[in-house]
C-alpha cells in the first residue's frame, strides 16, 4: 500500500533561490491530501503531474501568507476545469471568511460545494477518519492559532499464505482468517487456524507535518515514533535568538524533538529565504539525530517500509 509525500514547496515567507513557500501532497493508497497551499502550489503540481481532481481533502495549518495564498487560485481552478466532486478543506478560524468574501466580491459561484471544518488549534483531536487512515491535529507554538496534522494507518490485516489455505475457502472465510478468526464448522470444530495460515500484520505508519513553531516538547508524546517527521528549520543555530522571537526553530531544535520522540526520519524544511545554501541546516541536525534530511522540492519520500498492495 503506497504511502509517501511529495514535497512541491520548502521555504518561508517568499520565493527563493529556485524554492516555493510550503506545500505538500499527502499520497496514501492513490488518494491525495493537500498540505498548505503557498503561492504558486498549483504551479508545482503542474510540473509534478499531480491532478488537482485527485485531491479531495486539503488541509491548512495557519493564516501566514506562504502557507494559504495559492488557495484562491487553486479552488478557482478546480472551478474552471468543472469539478463537481464536494472539496473537504479544513482550516483555522478565518479562513472560511477569506473564501466567503473573495468569491462574493468577484462574484464566483463554485461548481462544487466546499465543506468547510473549522479546526481548533490549542488541542489534538481527529479531524478526518476513511476505511484505512485517520488524520488528527497537532498544536503548535506560533505567533498565531496554527497546528500541524498526524496521519496514522490504522490497524491492518493479517496476510494470507496462500500457498498454505485449503482450496475453494470462499470469500467470507478468507475475510475472518485475515481478521485473525479460526474458520469452523458447523459443529463448531476449528478447520482452519488462522495463524497456521497467515503472517501477522504489517506494521501502520504514521507521518506527523509540523508546520511553523517554537521547540515545542508538548510534541513528542503525540509524534512519538511516527515513521516520518517533517518539522519546520527556518534557521540554523546562528539566529536561534531569531527563531524564538518569531516563533520559528533551529534545525537543531527540529532534530532534538525528532530524538526525544524517537522518530523514524527528520525531513527539514520551510528555510529562512537569507539561506541560499542549504548544507548547515543537515550536519546541524545531523549533530543531534543521524537520520535527518532536507526537504527537496519535487521529492517523493516514502512513510516507512514499502509494501504490497494485495496484502
Amino acid at each position: 500500500m503506497v504511502f509517501d509525500i511529495t514535497i512541491l514547496g520548502s521555504n518561508s515567507a517568499s520565493f527563493a533561490f529556485g524554492r516555493h513557500q510550503t506545500a505538500q501532497i499527502v499520497n496514501h493508497n492513490h488518494h491525495l491530501f493537500l498540505i498548505d497551499c503557498g503561492e504558486g502550489t498549483q504551479i508545482q503540481m503542474l510540473r509534478y503531474r499531480i491532478r488537482l481532481n485527485r485531491i479531495n481533502h486539503i488541509f491548512i495549518s495557519h493564516l501566514h501568507g506562504d502557507h494559504y495564498l495559492g488557495l484562491l487560485g487553486l479552488l478557482s481552478t478546480m472551478h474552471l476545469q468543472g469539478r463537481r466532486n464536494p472539496l473537504f478543506l479544513y482550516g483555522p478560524p478565518g479562513l472560511a471568511e477569506i473564501i466567503t468574501l473573495q468569491f462574493q466580491i468577484s462574484d464566483t459561484r463554485l461548481n462544487y460545494h466546499i465543506d468547510f471544518k473549522e479546526l481548533e488549534t490549542e488541542r489534538s483531536y481527529q479531524i478526518l477518519e476513511t476505511d484505512t487512515l485517520t488524520v488528527q491535529t497537532l498544536p503548535l507554538d506560533h505567533r498565531i492559532a496554527c497546528c500541524g496534522f498526524l496521519f496514522k494507518e490504522k490497524p491492518k490485516k493479517r496476510r494470507l499464505l496462500r500457498d498454505k489455505l485449503p482450496h475453494g475457502l470462499p470469500p467470507v472465510h478468507l475475510n475472518a482468517l485475515k481478521r485473525g478468526e479460526d474458520v469452523k464448522d458447523e459443529a463448531g470444530n476449528v478447520v482452519v487456524r488462522s495463524e497456521e495460515v497467515t503472517l501477522p500484520p504489517r506494521p501502520s505508519r504514521g507521518y506527523a507535518y509540523c508546520s511553523d513553531t517554537r521547540y515545542n516538547e508538548r510534541l513528542i508524546p503525540l509524534i512519538r515514533n511516527v515513521d516520518l517527521l517533517y518539522h519546520e528549520s527556518t534557521f540554523t543555530n546562528e539566529y536561534a535568538e531569531r527563531a524564538a522571537v518569531t516563533y520559528h526553530s533551529t534545525a537543531q531544535q527540529a532534530a532534538e524533538i525528532a530524538q526525544r520522540a524517537e522518530v523514524g526520519r527528520l525531513i527539514l524544511g520551510h528555510y529562512s529565504s537569507r539561506y541560499r545554501d542549504l548544507t548547515t541546516f543537515e550536519q546541524e541536525a545531523r549533530e543531534v539525530f543521524a537520520n535527518s534530511f532536507l526537504s527537496s522540492e519535487g521529492a517523493t519520500i516514502p512513510i516507512g517500509e514499502l509494501t504490497n498492495e494485495s496484502d
